[in-house]
């Protein structure tokens, strides 16, 4: 960045400039922040309940301690490397993706040797004695504004070869969270404070013998190098309706990435559909202008004197995925004011507590809260109805339109300011009233008497 200092031409400082705005963006890019959910992460907690002859027993819960980003199926998959020489003898609750090599035991076999282990959860059925609490859900953790009673998920390792006192064990590096792709980034292990464990009737507490806490924060950027998701526009007082951006989500361009998507009309559409991998979770969408797999409408539907109501529909246009227990967060700064939401829940997030701008909405169960793949039924609804403020409200410059909109935890892509749909001046669409209206008609009235 020694250019940025030179004393050279004013084209080349204010290049150098750029240059430089360009990078710290390029750096801040990465950085697993979200500005809507400042504290939001996953907390790892590894709690050794006791000690073993050559090892312990662990409890290891996952803690969704995000807003609204959850984990949905076909699940979390965690993984990390041992310290020492450390083997998996049993697991409860979950199990590893390979047991690796254990050639050396000749009498009981451990239930994985590898260094680096590869862990998933236990499907729903799982046999009763093979579970322990928060286990067996098929990897999903919902989020715990949305589902508090399910924010959590737990198994039992059993581990040998790791030391037997707190002297002794090392802490496991390298944690890794799948979910089910990329996108979280862990910390270190860190040994905290013991956990202490109520017993159901409340009457007796236990402690962990050792607690480590690993942190892991996501990352939009790291998680797919294309948006998820974009938000097209409309309203009652303007013809036009403001498509997502073109290309918002990547191309259409068979020519380079066969498949990647699928014409609706497509005489082919159910054998490319069936026939597409249940391992691939890349999206295959619907060909549109914009290929993003989810779009979100907001339409500024109808005007009252003091309120004013907005419909929103979801739509899925990704045949390889359904959405359960799906969510979105809206920022406008009507959310104060509030007073309606038809079919949908509703909780105000407040990231920064003196503005309340911010709505979390998701589906009622058993009803709407099931996006189903791209389709006829691939889509849920729902309206909102807003009070106005007359300090605050206007239609004008885009004010009615959202500020930001996150489906599942992903920042969806918005239109440009300047494609939104304009309020008509008076010169393009004159506002005409009754009263107007009732006045000329007398006029014309007399003026014909008149000349009769």
């Amino acid at each position: 960045m020694g250019c940025c200092f030179r004393s050279v031409t004013k084209f080349t400082t204010w290049t150098c400039v750029l240059v430089f705005l360009l990078s710290c963006f390029s750096f801040s890019s990465s950085e697993a922040y979200d500005a809507l959910d400042p504290n939001g992460n996953i907390t790892i907690k590894w709690d050794v309940i006791t000690w073993t002859p050559d090892g312990y027993v662990a409890v290891v819960t996952m803690f969704n301690f995000q807003q609204y980003r959850h984990i949905q199926a076909p699940g979390w998959t965690l993984g990390w490397t041992w310290a020492k020489k450390e083997v998996i003898w049993s697991m409860m609750g979950a199990q590893t993706t390979e047991q690796g090599d254990c050639s050396k035991y000749k009498g009981n076999i451990p239930h994985c040797c590898k260094k680096d282990p590869t862990v998933v959860d236990l499907l729903p059925g799982t046999p009763y004695n093979q579970q322990i609490a928060n286990c067996c859900k098929g990897g999903v953790i919902n989020s715990w504004v949305q589902d508090p009673n399910n924010f959590a998920s737990s198994f039992q390792v059993s581990v040998g070869a790791a030391g037997t006192t707190n002297k002794t064990v090392r802490v496991p590096k390298n944690f890794t969270l799948q979910a089910p792709g990329p996108g979280y980034t862990c910390g270190p292990a860190k040994i905290v404070k013991p956990t202490r464990f109520v017993s159901q009737d409340g009457r007796r507490v236990t402690q962990a013998m050792m607690t480590w806490n690993v942190t892991c924060t996501y990352s939009q950027f790291l998680a797919q190098k294309t948006p998820t998701c974009c938000v097209s526009l409309s309203s009652f007082y303007n013809d036009t309706i403001v498509p997502c951006p073109t290309c918002t989500c990547g191309c259409q361009n068979n020519a380079t990435q066969p498949g990647s998507c699928v014409d609706p009309k497509s005489p082919y559409l159910a054998s490319v559909v069936s026939g597409s991998s249940k391992n691939n979770y890349a999206p295959l969408v619907q060909c549109t202008s914009h290929m993003c797999p989810v779009r979100v409408h907001w339409h500024v539907k109808l005007n009252y004197k003091e309120y004013w109501r907005v419909k929103v529909t979801i739509t899925n246009f990704n045949y390889r995925m359904n959405y359960t227990q799906w969510n979105l967060v809206v920022q406008h700064p009507n959310f104060d004011n509030l007073t309606q939401v038809f079919s949908f829940m509703y909780k105000p997030l407040n990231p920064y507590q003196a503005i309340n701008d911010t709505a979390m909405l998701w589906g009622v169960k058993f009803y709407n809260d099931f996006l189903s793949s791209a389709g006829p039924l691939g889509n849920v609804q729902s309206e909102l109805l807003f009070r106005k403020d007359t300090s605050t409200f206007t239609f004008d410059k885009g004010w009615a339109f959202p500020r930001r909109i996150y489906f599942n935890g992903d920042n969806c892509v918005m239109p440009p300011p300047d494609a939104y749909p304009y309020l008509p001046n008076t010169s393009s669409r004159p506002d005409v009233s009754m009263l107007t209206l009732m006045l000329t008609l007398l006029s014309s009235l007399v003026f014909i008497y008149a000349n009769a």
